[in-house]
């Protein structure tokens, strides 16, 4: 235990409980070492750590100081996020003057009419919700010098300058006022009013249209008095912190606070965290550029950032800053501009009045078509090549495309391993759509979207977001971007598509980022500082190549470097209470195991590999209490559950690809009753951010190395990515074989949960053992090495009986 408590220590008085736990102490110092310095702290800390409080109690010590204004959280983990919560209402119960926290969400769950189905089956909550933003944003201008119209974007914004009011507050109050029910009425006030979380809120349950005499229309447009209300505010929340336990709110608290008063709960959350001490939220919030937005006030250097669960940063920031259009956006944009197109070939007036919008923006008419035509042939490319890849995959789909594989299909434009220009790029040149109109489409779908929005057509649109796309499309370069088309299964009735393929699948354009360290090099080096922590992050020297930290603390031509350690501590609990086994058995690799689909118990294509596998998976099954086998997929996981289920006196219970509903019930039938067997994929969601405290879990083993798919056109880019920027004699670890440690590791982490916990580990499989070839023991920390125990899996069921014996 640390020398002295948390209370002599200078950030006492913000540690929530009586005394730190091991290496507790030793990681708040650090982290405020790191947050002084205007750096960064990688921290490894598995279960019993204390890193939640660890990371708080320093970031309050910083606010304190002065050193910084606020701490945003972000975590991928709802349960985590939850934690962040309790700890933060933990540590305010013993201040007198406690830090204001919120816990975000997004707009779907915070959205009235979308939280009760009241918004049309054939639109999503979120474009529904905007489309409802603008309209009451009209609704509510003032006059404001001539100014027409006053927008949701900033446009209005930038035009009359940020500090002069466009809204009138009057006119929003009067709409608000206009979708309550009639207050004469109030024996039916109730039944009229929309209800959800548990609160009525002031309006009535339908979506109102504009009274005439403020819409000055014929056809009045529906709104959202929910909004109308926040203007009628002046953007402000009748909301505050006091409304949550401890001055923490979460959903639970602001959404029926929110809906009560009859303000928009996404507009409430908005307006608190911009004042708040603590921002809790996932990581969609920090690093989405579409959802990066609702904090970009708040992200600054004065902002002390605290990363949790940081060994999934790497794969979820690749996916977030990866850009995907779907076929049907594509037609969406290109039917944009052929909107306008047809309004300025209606009359000569019509065609000036557009090109005089489209001036405004330095566009002329003839991009808007040349735009248009491009869309068109992209199309028209897009279709050719999706026929051209399923005729050489599968034959006589044409027939029958119902017949189709029934999984997606990546198909990638490039070969993954050589850096060049992709095919979509290399067609767009020989029909001469050069770079010039690929950088100038996000440009010319803002003037339409503008002009469309001026001439109050009935539309959406969607062309300035596809042409900030596409023009990236251009620009990224080949090494760190891989191109492709992606197929997502999704089978619809042939005559409701325009492509025979359409009928199984959905296309779309997919830019793949391959190698995102640099933009969060970017991002963390616009922050003050921070701690990226989890339980497992080694090698630290590969995490913090990958999270763009090594790009920070080695500088650049227009920056200084950036403060960067690292620590790593190992477990707490006693010992004694675990047992950990390497076994011993050929690697389990599919040249050495075969096809599972073939592979029955004892029958003639039973090989060997097979054999010791099953060897060491029934001695390890039969163990008392609760047992977790982790394979390294789900089709692996169906052999050992069916094996297992006629060997060993448990039920067995076999996890696969399934809906969140399913697999948590699935869960449940694991914790109760009497121990079982639980199979499933090391990959899964069964493996990481689950909690088997308690006696929910007695034994976890980890079988095989779970590697990604290595033969994926998306791995193989990767792969190359991480060669040109890390070397290539590392590429393989980096990408692959360093992950799927840290997968495995992390399974193994389910078992012991606490101090008085028994339980065992084991990593089956050669690959894990030191020596080896290809071993990865290398990659587990020093600490974790020294309590492994080699052995084959003869002698496995013996070492069991023994530890267990004596527990």
């Amino acid at each position: 235990m640390p020398d002295s408590t948390a209370d002599e220590r200078d950030w006492g008085e913000y540690f929530a409980f009586d005394e730190p736990y091991a290496n507790q102490a030793d990681a708040i110092d650090r982290a405020i070492a790191a947050g002084e310095a205007r750096g960064y702290l990688a921290m490894e800390g598995p279960c019993g750590t204390g890193k939640t409080m660890a990371a708080l109690t320093a970031g309050a010590h910083l606010l304190d100081a002065g050193a910084y204004e606020r701490i945003v959280v972000v975590t991928p983990v709802k349960q985590q996020l939850q934690q962040f919560v309790a700890d933060l209402r933990a540590m305010n119960a013993g201040l007198d003057d406690p830090l204001d926290g919120i816990s975000l969400v997004g707009k779907p769950d915070l959205c009235p009419y979308g939280r009760e189905g009241l918004f049309p089956d054939d639109t999503g909550v979120h474009d529904r919700c905007e489309d409802l933003r603008e309209n009451t944003a009209r609704l509510v201008e003032a006059d404001t010098q001539g100014v027409d119209h006053a927008p949701a974007s900033a446009a209005i914004e930038a035009e009359i300058g940020d500090d002069e009011q466009w809204w009138d507050p009057q006119i929003a109050s009067d709409l608000a006022a206009a979708a309550r029910p009639d207050a004469r009425d109030q024996q039916t006030l109730g039944e009229e009013t929309l209800s959800t979380a548990g609160t009525e809120s002031p309006y009535r349950p339908s979506q109102p249209a504009a009274p005439e005499e403020i819409a000055e229309s014929d056809d009045p447009p529906l709104y959202c008095p929910f909004e109308a209300d926040w203007y009628a505010r002046n953007t402000g929340s009748p909301v505050d912190f006091d409304v949550g336990e401890g001055n923490v709110v979460t959903a639970e608290d602001y959404l029926p606070a929110s809906v009560e008063y009859g303000t928009c709960p996404h507009r409430a959350m908005g307006v608190m965290l911009e004042s708040a001490d603590v921002v809790i939220g996932n990581y969609n919030h920090l690093f989405d550029p579409k959802t990066r937005p609702l904090l970009s006030s708040i992200l600054d250097e004065d902002t002390f950032v605290v990363v949790d669960e940081a060994h999934r940063l790497e794969e979820r920031v690749r996916d977030l800053l990866s850009d995907r259009v779907g076929k049907q956006t594509l037609k969406q944009a290109r039917n944009d501009l052929n909107h306008l197109l047809q309004r300025a070939r209606q009359t000569d007036d019509h065609r000036q009045q557009v090109e005089e919008l489209l001036s405004a923006r330095d566009v002329p008419l003839e991009a808007i078509e040349q735009a248009r035509q491009f869309y068109d042939d992209v199309l028209d490319w897009l279709d050719e090549r999706v026929r051209q890849f399923l005729d050489g995959e599968f034959d006589g789909w044409r027939t029958d495309p119902h017949a189709l594989p029934d999984h997606d299909h990546e198909v990638p434009l490039r070969d993954p391993e050589t850096v060049e220009q992709d095919e979509l790029t290399a067609w767009a040149e020989r029909e001469g759509y050069e770079g010039g109109l690929w950088r100038s489409l996000a440009k010319i779908g803002a003037a339409v979207e503008e002009a469309i929005d001026t001439l109050g057509l009935t539309r959406t649109p969607v062309c300035a977001a596809v042409g900030s796309i596409m023009g990236q499309w251009w620009e990224r370069d080949h090494a760190g971007f891989l191109r492709e088309i992606e197929l997502e299964h999704s089978p619809v009735d042939e005559r409701s598509v325009d492509a025979d393929y359409e009928a199984a699948y959905t296309p779309g354009v997919l830019c793949y980022n391959c190698m995102p360290s640099r933009a969060l090099e970017r991002i963390f080096d616009e922050l003050g500082g921070g701690v990226l922590m989890s339980a497992t992050l080694e090698p630290m020297d590969v995490f913090t190549q990958v999270s763009g930290l090594t790009f920070l603390q080695e500088g650049g031509k227009d920056r200084d470097p950036r403060y960067v350690k690292s620590a790593t501590y190992g477990l707490t609990f006693p010992p004694e209470n675990r047992a950990s086994y390497l076994v011993d058995c050929r690697p389990f690799t599919a040249r050495n195991r075969g096809d599972p689909e073939t592979m029955r118990p004892l029958g003639e294509s039973w090989n060997p590999t097979r054999d010791e596998y099953a060897h060491a998976l029934r001695s390890l099954a039969r163990s008392p209490g609760n047992v977790l086998i982790a394979m390294p997929n789900y089709r692996e996981a169906a052999w050992a559950g069916a094996y297992l289920d006629g060997v060993v006196d448990k039920q067995v219970l076999v996890d696969e690809s399934s809906s969140n509903e399913a697999t948590d019930r699935r869960k449940e039938r694991f914790y109760g009753g009497a121990g079982k067997v639980l199979v499933t994929s090391t990959r899964g969601t069964l493996t990481e951010g689950v909690d088997y405290d308690g006696d929910k879990l007695s034994t976890c083993a980890v079988v095989g190395i779970p590697l990604v798919n290595i033969g994926s056109p998306r791995v193989r880019a990767v792969r190359r990515a991480y060669g040109d920027a890390f070397g290539e004699d590392v590429a393989f670890e980096y990408a692959l074989t360093v992950p799927a440690v840290r997968r495995a590791r992390q399974a193994m982490g389910r078992v012991i949960r606490g101090t008085d916990e028994v339980g065992v580990r084991a990593l089956v499989g050669r690959r894990y053992c030191p020596g080896a070839r290809h071993s990865v023991y290398e990659f587990l920390p020093e600490g974790e090495r020294e309590e492994f125990t080699r052995m084959t899996p003869d002698f496995l069921a013996d070492q069991l009986d023994h530890f267990w014996a004596s527990h």
